[in-house]
């Protein structure tokens, strides 16, 4: 009967305990924020804003009770499997050796109460404990290391088409900024082209002011040409109608003594020569 009512008081004050322990692990803020999740979050808002999670209600309190994430490492544990999380509870209550009392009393309590009968069969247990052992110290860090590959392995290919899809969205992006860059350079292909329409405008005037000039400068010279043959022909006309008069003043007699004046010169200049 005592052991009955040692155990029950026991039970009684391990329970809270144990509760506190599961309460402390689920609303521990510090592992879930320190460890990254392979939880996918929500693509943002067009204002940059993530959208909402649809599974938490308005009510709920994210601060105190955040939502629960898939650690990438396991937590520390002691003897293999148990949590150090355990100890940690004890450790605020009964010091260092509390979780070890615990576990001795439990133990005592099972064996006295033949509970945990200890029989002919009882050496296999420990030989299935030092094979469990064995096989964890010889293959326990390469089948570690092949579930850690198969688990990134799987969580790639989770996140391929997101990648993908980003990576898609990162190109359009930048396409996008190219044909702004090139927009932004058809104002300076506009400029260009009104100053070729300028140059071709300018050239098309002076051509045409060539032309005018050309022709203006074949009228004057039309006009000078005709006057320096006006004035030519009426020389001719002046200088011929002279020699006519003077022809007709002349006589036979006057011809006659010209005539012999003339060869005179000529037998003089002859005689000089």
């Amino acid at each position: 009967m005592l052991s009955r009512l040692a155990l029950r008081s026991e039970v009684f004050r391990v329970a809270p305990l144990c509760a506190n322990a599961v309460r402390t692990t689920q609303t521990k803020p510090a592992v879930a924020t320190t460890n990254e999740s392979i939880i996918v979050p929500g693509f943002p808002k067009p204002n940059g804003q993530p959208q909402p999670n649809p599974y938490d209600g308005p009510e709920r309190d994210l601060v105190n009770f955040p939502r629960m994430v898939r650690l990438e490492e396991p937590a520390k544990t002691r003897y293999l499997f148990v949590p150090e999380e355990w100890f940690e509870v004890f450790y605020k209550k009964t010091g260092v050796t509390g979780p070890y009392v615990l576990a001795a009393g439990v133990t005592t309590y099972l064996l006295s109460k033949e509970i945990w009968v200890v029989e002919h069969e009882f050496p296999y247990v420990l030989a299935t404990i030092g094979l469990f052992y064995v096989g964890w110290k010889k293959l326990g860090t390469s089948l570690a290391a092949f579930l850690d590959k198969e688990i990134d392995e799987y969580e790639a290919s989770c996140n391929a088409s997101r990648k993908s899809e980003i990576d898609g969205l990162k190109e359009t992006i930048e396409h996008q900024k190219t044909e702004i860059w090139r927009t932004e350079a058809q104002k300076h292909v506009i400029q260009a082209k009104r100053e070729n329409v300028a140059l071709q405008l300018e050239a098309i005037y002076r051509e045409r002011a060539l032309q005018a000039y050309n022709q203006v400068k074949r009228r004057l010279d039309y006009q000078l040409d005709l006057a320096n043959l006006t004035r030519t022909v009426q020389q001719r006309h002046m200088v011929n109608w002279i020699i006519e008069n003077v022809l007709k003043s002349l006589t036979n007699e006057q011809e006659k003594q010209s005539f012999k004046k003339c060869m005179a010169d000529l037998q003089a200049l002859a005689a000089k020569a």
